[in-house]
């Protein structure tokens, strides 16, 4: 779905601009990518993409947040990401995408078309080396979720995630803020799938957080944290905060 209201955005007033694919470009180099952007939007549940279908775009996303899920040969599904905002979809030089993608909040999308960015690629340094970047980062992620869903416990598993999203969702966070409070884009179903526990270990390791003061539950998703270094010390975590998946 198109996005007439942010049709006019300026990249340089964008939300995620110095964290996205386009954080190291100069203001003509900008202008290349306004050019060629346009925004989508997708409603809680709506799919962006199925595994196997042809993408004729890449894309950030801007705000909301979505999965990432695979199915298995007899049905059995598993969610293997989340993206969150500033975090890249689509992979120039690939016709296809080999996961469904779901919104699983109100999600935004600043779409390239992928022909005329896949030149960008070959003619614009920034935005070449900032896309390694951030392929590198998700290869570091991916190799840190390996050891929180292998060999964290159920309360560090929680933890984990709790932590990542906060700093990814709040900018307060990365300037030090060690109090903030976010929304929880995952209901606790999803978080059982995603960190390979039942939905009852979820539950109980979230009250058990909610009892000891890591975190204030504030109604369903919303999510509050009297202290940064407290949740990462429980999450026995000293990552970054990048793209988890």
């Amino acid at each position: 779905m198109m996005t007439p209201d942010l049709a006019k955005q300026n990249c340089a007033d964008c939300p995620i601009r110095h964290r996205a694919v386009c954080a190291r470009c100069e203001p003509s180099e900008l202008k290349l990518l306004e050019d060629i952007k346009y925004y989508r939007t997708y409603e809680p549940g709506q799919t962006v993409a199925w595994a196997g279908d042809k993408m004729d775009f890449v894309a950030s996303v801007v705000s909301g947040a979505a999965t990432l899920t695979q199915t298995m040969e007899d049905g059995r599904r598993q969610m293997v990401g989340l993206l969150l905002p500033s975090d890249f979809v689509g992979r120039p030089g690939r016709s296809s995408i080999s996961y469904d993608v779901v919104a699983v909040s109100k999600l935004v999308m600043c779409c390239f078309r992928k022909p005329p960015f896949e030149q960008l690629i070959q003619t614009t340094p920034h935005i070449a080396e900032r896309l390694l970047e951030m392929t590198l980062d998700e290869l570091d992620a991916a190799r840190e979720w390996m050891l929180v869903l292998g060999r964290k416990t159920a309360r560090e598993k929680i933890a984990s995630l709790l932590s990542i999203i906060a700093r990814r969702d709040v900018p307060s966070a990365a300037d030090g803020s060690r109090s903030l409070t976010f929304d929880l884009p995952l209901t606790r179903e999803a978080m059982a799938d995603y960190l390979g526990l039942t939905l009852e270990t979820v539950s109980r390791q979230v009250s058990a957080l909610k009892r000891d003061g890591v975190v204030v539950l504030e109604g369903k998703r919303r999510v509050h944290v009297p202290d940064l270094d407290l949740l990462m010390e429980e999450a026995g975590d000293d990552s970054d905060g990048g793209t988890l998946i």
